[in-house]
């Protein structure tokens, strides 16, 4: 029997590797994994190519999918080509031709292992003597590559080239999209181009639609923050707003809540900019400036759809935010998000915003302001002793912290010592008392005070217990948030 190396260099010279794949047993024994006929026939014809009677076995095509991942997911791995063009239908790109331009492979290895890594972003960053990828993973952006110059203007126009965009169009600004398989997984990436001073940049947003929706309870709402909050997505009518800076998780938060609701007996839709992810039995609007669908245009189209639940993506404008008032005044529920460092500095935004503090008061429900941080790796976490420092920065606000868990750093969290992230979040509920201090305009720092005395916990009070309970770290929290 060929070992395993010689049988994986001659399988990946296969123009089409997505029925069959090769493994190792631990005991050093190479087997080939097949789906349908076809893939049996490719399989014995990789084994006649090496002379060899391989040992086959069928298998469910998830199963080849995993193990083309590992074949075909690495950059410095030659093996991982893709189709010259994907054009407008939905490719795998780990399945198809091992004679592919080289740019061509490097793109797709580039977004294969951004994919397998969880990353949200690619950037592709031209410097002066440079060329740079870059990833965002758990919120923190790392350089993953740099590359010599003369590869900018080819990865560029090759990424061009699948997104649909004007490749001789260097000088404004293009966005675009690419529809893509990775395997098992269906990706949708949306590609913003913009010129700068060291040739174009690219940005790479991924968003996975096979990927399950994130419950309330993944997204960290649990135990008595999850107890105030669930019952208000009953409500009938109402707005419930999720405040945060970009990229906090509002979004998959506002998600999470839809998951939540009894869909199959409501009226739910959406307006947003763009829609990201689509969910069944909900009527999901994108903005279009070009075709006058704004946030307050579609809003005022709902309310003659017969809504039950209507969620707007955000609130940016006065417009959008009186449009979003008057639907939850006439008997519907409104979720959506707003740009605040806080929840209780929310009311005081859309006084700003020119609302009527009694249209306020008498449709706000609650406030929640999240931010995200990130978890501990769960396979190389570790005791810690505090130093002097976060001793006292803690100390200060009354918090004693003198040992708490922090990753050390492995192969599974790519030596950062976090994996994934989850929310923090502070809730504020609109009772009798805080709408009499909206009524009168009052400030952030009132409404807060009031809200203590009825058990308000901010964000950061939320953190520590996360601390305590070893899933973040003192140095997470602090870079989100602060103790007012």
């Amino acid at each position: 029997m060929a070992n395993y190396d010689t049988v994986r260099s001659a399988y990946l010279k296969f123009p089409d590797r997505s029925d069959f794949a090769p493994a190792q047993k631990d005991d050093g024994t190479v087997i080939i994994y097949y789906s349908g006929e076809k893939g049996l026939q490719k399989a014995q014809m990789l084994g006649f190519s090496l002379g060899i009677t391989p040992v086959l076995e069928q298998a469910e095509k998830h199963k080849i999918y995993e193990l083309l991942e590992g074949l075909g997911g690495e950059v410095d791995d030659v093996g991982s080509g893709s189709e010259d063009d994907f054009g407008d239908e939905t490719v795998n790109i780990l399945t198809s031709s091992y004679d592919d331009a080289p740019v061509i492979k490097l793109v797709n290895q580039i977004i294969i292992h951004a994919v397998k890594s969880g990353a949200s972003d690619i950037h592709f960053e031209g410097r002066d003597n440079a060329f740079l990828v870059r990833l965002r993973v758990d919120g923190r952006l790392t350089t993953f590559r740099r590359y010599p110059k003369s590869v900018h203007e080819p990865i560029v126009a090759r990424i061009k080239v699948i997104a649909s965009l004007d490749v001789a169009e260097t000088r404004r600004t293009q966005d675009g999209r690419i529809n893509l398989k990775i395997g098992n997984r269906s990706i949708d990436i949306r590609v913003s181009c913009m010129p700068s001073v060291n040739g174009e940049k690219l940005v790479l947003r991924i968003l996975e639609r096979s990927t399950d929706f994130a419950t309330l309870e993944q997204v960290g709402l649990e135990g008595k923050t999850l107890d105030m909050y669930r019952p208000y997505l009953d409500r009938p009518n109402g707005i419930i707003l999720v405040t945060g800076p970009t990229g906090s998780g509002k979004t998959t938060t506002l998600y999470a809540s839809l998951l939540a609701m009894n869909r199959e007996s409501k009226n739910v839709l959406t307006v947003e900019d763009p829609v990201e992810y689509h969910i069944d039995n909900i009527t999901q609007v994108q903005v279009n400036l070009p075709a006058n669908i704004t946030f307050a245009n579609a809003i005022r189209a709902f309310l003659r759809q017969d809504p039950d639940i209507i969620l707007v993506g955000e609130i940016r404008d006065n417009v959008t935010a009186e449009a979003a008032v008057q639907a939850s005044l006439t008997g519907h529920l409104v979720l959506s998000t707003l740009h605040t460092n806080d929840a209780p500095t929310a009311v005081s935004r859309l006084i700003e915003m020119d609302v009527e503090p009694f249209l306020i008061s008498s449709s706000l429900l609650l406030v929640m302001g999240q931010r995200l941080v990130r978890k501990i790796c769960p396979l190389c976490k570790q005791d810690i002793k505090a130093d002097d420092v976060i001793k006292k920065f803690f100390g200060d606000v009354g918090v004693n912290i003198d040992v708490y868990m922090k990753g050390k750093g492995c192969e599974h969290c790519f030596q950062t010592g976090y994996r994934g992230r989850v929310g923090i979040f502070e809730i504020l509920t609109v009772n009798d008392d805080i709408r009499r201090l909206v009524n009168r305009s009052a400030s952030a720092f009132e409404i807060r005070e009031e809200a203590r005395k009825h058990g308000f916990q901010t964000m950061f009070e939320h953190g520590v217990e996360l601390i305590r309970k070893g899933q973040t770290t003192p140095e997470e929290l602090l870079s989100v948030t602060r103790s007012e």
